[in-house]
């Protein structure tokens, strides 16, 4: 119980680090008068990812042992496990790869699909990139954004799937595996779809065909690496994902 209690104040205090990560992001100025500060406003939008947030983390604790998926690092030092980096180690390199693929490739689906995109959504959506900063876009997208959809979601859909379909028998079969990587991944790409919205009056299909399509292909990613290696192999190939693609904005302007 003591070690639960760990891994879930570990695996909060890292997610929390991306949620608070958003405080730096510069709001627009409102047109409209409102009746809270800049501040209050950043610090009110911190209520909603804070709270998926702790559900994730609880879902993945308790569960995640049960199925067979793992937190190693995170778990060594919840557990005050010596030689804590020996753990860590083996979840680099295929993180490394993962996330070098995935930033190309959505990169180049980018390239492919620019010309198809409302321009209100390309003008706005340059802005925003330039508006956050790097160490945002890694701290939430690589790291909460892992905890919620690996760690939580993915982590549920296995375990929903082993209890109901081995009966919680023996080790989750590969297959069911599989398919909870492929629903959490194309859950993570339509996750994206409110954002695109909000950034363009014209929901076309090749918009949401590019968000929902790019999206969704590093979260097969992310969900193999989780399966295979370790919810910290996920996060590495996620932070380096972010970081190919403002390489291969900047290259573009």
């Amino acid at each position: 119980m003591v070690a639960k209690r760990m891994l879930f104040l570990v695996l909060w205090l890292i997610g929390m680090s991306g949620v608070l990560s958003a405080l730096w992001i510069n709001l627009p100025a409102s047109e409209e008068a409102v009746p809270f500060s800049p501040v209050a406003i950043k610090l009110l939008s911190l209520i909603s990812p804070t709270f998926l947030l702790s559900i994730a983390v609880l879902i993945g604790v308790n569960l995640a042992p049960k199925v067979g998926l793992s937190a190693p690092f995170a778990e060594a030092i919840a557990q005050g496990t010596a030689q804590k980096f020996l753990l860590l180690k083996p979840q680099i390199m295929p993180g490394l790869i993962g996330g070098a693929i995935g930033g190309v490739v959505i990169s180049a689906w980018s390239f492919l699909w620019w010309s198809s995109l409302p321009l209100d959504f390309l003008a706005k959506g340059e802005a925003l990139s330039e508006t956050t900063p790097l160490l945002t876009r890694i701290l939430y997208g690589g790291i909460t954004e892992e905890i919620m959809v690996r760690w939580g979601f993915m982590t549920l859909l296995v375990w929903g799937l082993w209890r109901m379909l081995q009966k919680g028998c023996e080790a989750p079969q590969p297959a069911y595996v599989i398919l909870a990587i492929v629903v959490s991944a194309l859950i993570f790409g339509l996750g994206h779809l409110p954002l695109a919205f909000a950034l363009t009056a014209q929901a076309t299909m090749p918009l949401i065909l590019y968000v929902v399509i790019g999206n969704s292909f590093f979260g097969f990613i992310a969900g193999y690496l989780y399966w295979q290696k370790g919810l910290e192999s996920a996060i590495v190939a996620h932070m380096l994902t972010h970081i190919v693609m403002i390489i291969s904005d900047g290259l573009k302007r």
